[in-house]
């Protein structure tokens, strides 16, 4: 029970992640740059609060977990433009969902009986369906099909970045509060090089500073989860929080077009989340 709570902390603040930045403002970059900044501090004030020994494998494991983190997020960021908040994060949730539980299940064998064989697998087909719903585009003209497949692309880059970032931890079984300080060194080197030559030091940078602190609260919860339910189980827990920001920007963002899209993402979301659901119950 420990563990479902915990990973539920970042379903919240992930799931209000990127509807929150958009409403602080700023392109791609410098939303990756203040992101990564907030965490570092989040991280600097846990590890001081929590003084964890950190070895040169914990140091250089946390440090790439954190460099493909900044690739999976500066890449989410970036598929907003081509699809929107509503469309981008469940999108994004249902790709990495695939991706991790793919891991926790071939890798770690997170799935030992029939029975959570069967619930998985029935938790996939609710997952890809919900993506797919979500894909829908009403309008078929071609900038709509060029946005589509732009943005898909972004998305998958975005997943690797992720799903890595995840697995890396698990692989190598390190403690969340060991963790967290590595991680947040290797995010902002990673946001630093990604985004170094369009200069995205600016006000928006700094506003996304608060984005960093909501997502290393979330981190920290999923982090502290791995060990306890493992990846597919914990993973998909912390991404059932995708109807937060859905929902932002269907009504916040001024992102909506038509009732049968709206009724189309919100079908997708709940698919989507009755998967993470589902495989919530595979836990061994």
């Amino acid at each position: 029970m420990t563990g479902i709570l915990l990973a539920l902390i970042p379903a919240v603040a992930w799931g209000s992640l990127v509807f929150f930045s958009n409403k602080l403002g700023g392109d791609e970059d410098s939303q990756t740059l203040g992101t990564t900044v907030g965490a570092l501090i989040f991280a600097i004030a846990m590890y001081i609060y929590k003084g964890p020994d950190l070895s040169v494998l914990i140091w250089i494991v946390g440090f790439i977990s954190g460099l493909f983190w900044s690739l999976g997020q500066k890449n989410q960021f970036g598929a907003v433009r081509y699809l929107g908040v509503a469309k981008t994060v469940p999108m994004s949730t249902g790709l990495q969902l695939l991706g991790t539980t793919f891991f926790g299940v071939a890798i770690f064998h997170e799935w030992e009986t029939k029975f959570t064989i069967l619930i998985g697998v029935a938790a996939l087909a609710c997952i890809i369906a919900g993506a797919l719903i979500i894909s829908f585009n009403k309008s078929a003209d071609d900038d709509g099909t060029k946005n589509m497949k732009k943005g898909l692309l972004v998305l998958l880059l975005s997943t690797v970045g992720f799903v890595t970032y995840v697995v890396l931890i698990r692989w190598f079984e390190i403690d969340g509060w060991s963790a967290i300080l590595p991680q947040a060194v290797g995010m902002v080197s990673g946001g630093l090089l990604l985004t170094i030559k369009d200069k995205p030091y600016n006000k928006y940078a700094v506003r996304n500073i608060l984005t960093g602190l909501l997502w290393g609260t979330g981190n920290l919860g999923l982090l502290l989860a791995l060990p306890k339910i493992g990846v597919a189980t914990s993973f998909s827990l912390s991404q059932t929080g995708i109807v937060i920001s859905t929902i932002g920007g269907l009504f916040f963002l001024d992102e909506r077009k038509s009732k049968k899209q709206v009724w189309l993402v919100l079908l997708g979301c709940i698919l989507i989340i009755a998967g993470g659901v589902l495989l919530g119950v595979t836990k061994k």
